[in-house]
This record gives structure tokens, C-alpha cells and sequence, in this order.
């Protein structure tokens, strides 16, 4: 395996179907043209259908379909400029800004990617303002645009943005996707603008001011982020609600991890955020190493923990225990086999340009756990997934 997503920000710097009225519309003509519509209204279940479909069209979910490339990033398409001009990007809750590459950018990463024109769009904004952010891994330095972007299922929004014009080292050239949409929270973006979500949200774009991920091993387009509303199709039983501890990452407390009833990890308590940008679980240096051993992961020379195939069948969960509700791991989530037939440990010491307290849900996490982001309530919302 070639790298491991980490895009936690470093902190420095097909709508709900709804069935058609204008089939029961002549029936309301008629009864108005002899006054019997309001009589009609209030005894017939036809009240109690219009109440419905009004709750329905009140709820409208946009979904934007994402594709799995290897369980290691989620990416959907958006378009940006007129005419559009199509990316793949990483919808991520580790990080706020957007950015895509641009033809100024000399980077080798840039080559092998799609680069926005400026000059093929009639709505482009220069901007100017020069950007430099830094993920868990990779990086990228350019400069602020602004321009209409789209996302599939939602209205057209004009957008502060950010253009590539360097994407150091080599990990961005080989990643599958060519730039990321955050969804963090404002504090951690760019000082002055204003991020995707929010945009959408303050011009009363989405019907509720939350959005929701389901992510599967499958590598078509069946996981999905929707915006807006939240579908009880993709979890089973109910939501579990999580405050928000500090409105920066989607940061909230964990009370314990624990294997055989036996604490090992977050023996205290601890910090956690909830990263769709990260493919593994990560965290301090030091329980993450006594997991290591505990799951009996010896270190490759490549630095990654190789494990015996076999401990898929015979090792225990993993609890992660959060406000009060057992979060099972099962091996099969913590091990991943890869098509070579060798086996690796999930668990991974959060690189050292993050936090190294705070601990990492990624997508091992979530590939099991529905998750909301409800930024109207500060608090996150999990369910098993459907």
C-alpha cells in the first residue's frame, strides 16, 4: 500500500421522492367550483396526506454519491466556473477550506490530476489572497478565488476557493482525487471567508443545518454524503447524540477504549474527532503502541504494523466507549487484508504535525457508524449502519 489518508487540518494557521400534486389537482377544482373543498379538506384523509407530503418536501435530503478507492478516501465530484469545469474531491470534517489544483501549478502532483482554467470561466474571481495549509499529510500553497460551485442534488453557490499552484512532496501525486471540500468548522478555516457548508446554510440552501455520511467497503457509488436532512434508510435503530466539545474540528469526548473489559486506551478520558479525510483510527504515540502489541502488530520496515490473517477470527472487539454507548470494532475492522494476502493493524500514532492528544475516528470508524454533523445543535449524531 502506497500511503494512508490523514487530512485532519493542522491547527495553525436525489431528494426524498415526493409524489406529484398535479394528479390530485382537478379533484381540488372541482370541490372548490361547489365550495365543498374546505369540507372536503378537514374530514377526509386527504388531510392527513397533505400534512405528509408537506413534512416530506420540508425534509428534502441531497445526496451526492461517493466513490470508495481501496477503504483508503471517499470521493465525490463537484464542478466549479461556467461552464463547469469537473473535480474529484475528498469531502472531509477534518479540515474547512476548499481547493482544487489550477494551471499555475508546477507541482508533478498538479500533472497528474484535473487543474481549474480561470480563463474558461465568465464567473471567475481573482481574488489574491495567498494560501498555504497543511494536512496530517500533504500539503498545498496557491491563492484565494471565488466562483460558482456546484455539488450534486444542491442549488449552485457562489464560493471562496482555494488554487493551487505548488503541492509539495509526493504524497498529493498519488492520491486519486485532485482537491478537498471541508466541512470542519469556520474557526478552522481561512481568516474571512466563508466555507461551503455555511454558505449553503446562511442563504437557507439546505433545509437543516446539518449533513450526514454513509460509507461502505463497496467500491461503486453506494456510500454517500447527503446535506440538509439525515435518511433513516442508511442506520439502524436510533441516532445517539454527541455534543461538540470545541466547535474547531468535530471534536468530542471518548471515555474509554477497551478490549475484554480491560482498559487500553484513553484510560482518562479523551479528546476525539470524527474525520472522514483519515482511512485509519489514530492517536497518541503511546496507547497506540500498547494496542500494537495487545493485537500482537510487529512493525514492517516500512514503518506500517503487519499482523497474522488468522487474528481476524480470533481476536476480540475493540470498544470505544462515547457518552455512555459501546462503539464495537470487530477485527475485521481493525485488521485490513490486502490483495498481496498480508494483513495490517488499522491503528496508526497520529502523525506528528497534528495534535498528538487528540485521537482520530476515521473511516475504519465510520465504514460501521452512521454519522451526522449537526452544526445547528454543536453535536454529532451515530447509529450502526444500515
Amino acid at each position: 500500500m502506497k500511503w494512508i489518508l490523514v487530512l485532519g487540518l493542522v491547527a495553525l494557521s436525489e431528494s426524498l421522492i415526493t409524489i406529484p400534486l398535479q394528479k390530485i389537482q382537478p379533484l381540488r377544482e372541482r370541490l372548490r367550483e361547489k365550495d365543498l373543498l374546505k369540507d372536503f379538506l378537514e374530514k377526509s384523509p386527504y388531510n392527513l396526506i397533505s400534512k405528509y407530503l408537506g413534512r416530506l418536501q420540508m425534509m428534502e435530503v441531497s445526496y451526492e454519491p461517493l466513490r470508495n478507492y481501496l477503504d483508503l478516501a471517499y470521493m465525490g465530484t463537484i464542478s466549479i466556473g461556467t461552464p463547469p469545469q469537473e473535480f474529484k474531491v475528498i469531502f472531509d470534517t477534518g479540515s474547512t477550506d476548499l481547493w482544487v489544483p489550477s494551471i499555475y501549478c508546477y507541482s508533478p502532483a498538479c500533472a497528474h490530476h484535473n487543474v481549474f482554467n480561470p480563463l474558461r470561466s465568465s464567473t471567475f474571481q481573482f481574488l489574491g489572497q495567498p494560501l498555504s495549509l497543511s494536512y496530517g499529510t500533504g500539503s498545498m500553497k496557491g491563492f484565494l478565488a471565488s466562483d460558482t460551485v456546484k455539488v450534486t442534488g444542491l442549488p449552485e453557490v457562489v464560493q471562496e476557493f482555494g488554487l493551487s499552484i505548488q503541492e509539495p512532496g509526493q504524497f498529493m501525486d498519488s492520491v486519486p482525487f485532485d482537491g478537498i471540500l471541508g466541512l470542519a468548522y469556520p474557526t478552522l478555516g481561512i481568516r474571512g471567508t466563508t466555507p461551503f457548508f455555511d454558505n449553503l446554510w446562511r442563504q437557507g440552501l439546505v433545509s437543516q443545518g446539518l449533513f450526514a455520511f454513509y460509507l461502505t467497503n463497496e467500491e461503486k457509488n453506494s456510500s454517500v454524503v447527503m446535506f440538509g436532512g439525515v435518511d433513516p434508510a442508511y442506520y439502524k435503530g436510533e441516532l445517539n447524540w454527541v455534543p461538540v466539545t470545541r466547535p474547531f474540528f468535530w471534536q468530542f469526548t471518548v471515555s474509554s477504549i477497551s478490549m475484554n473489559g480491560a482498559v487500553i486506551g484513553c484510560d482518562s478520558g479523551c479528546h476525539a474527532i470524527l474525520d472522514t479525510g483519515t482511512s485509519l483510527v489514530t492517536g497518541p504515540p503511546e496507547p497506540i503502541f500498547n494496542i500494537q502489541r495487545i493485537i500482537n502488530a510487529r512493525q514492517s520496515y516500512g514503518g506500517e504494523y503487519i499482523m497474522d490473517c488468522e487474528a481476524i477470527n480470533t481476536l476480540p472487539d475493540i470498544i470505544i466507549t462515547i457518552n455512555g454507548v459501546d462503539y464495537p470494532l470487530p477485527a475485521s475492522a481493525y485488521i485490513r487484508q490486502e490483495h498481496t494476502g498480508i494483513c495490517y493493524s488499522n491503528f496508526l500514532a497520529t502523525p506528528g504535525n497534528l495534535s498528538r492528544e487528540i485521537w482520530i475516528l476515521g473511516d475504519v470508524f465510520l465504514r460501521l457508524y452512521f454519522s451526522v454533523f449537526d452544526r445547528e445543535n454543536n453535536r454529532i449524531g451515530l447509529a450502526p449502519a444500515a
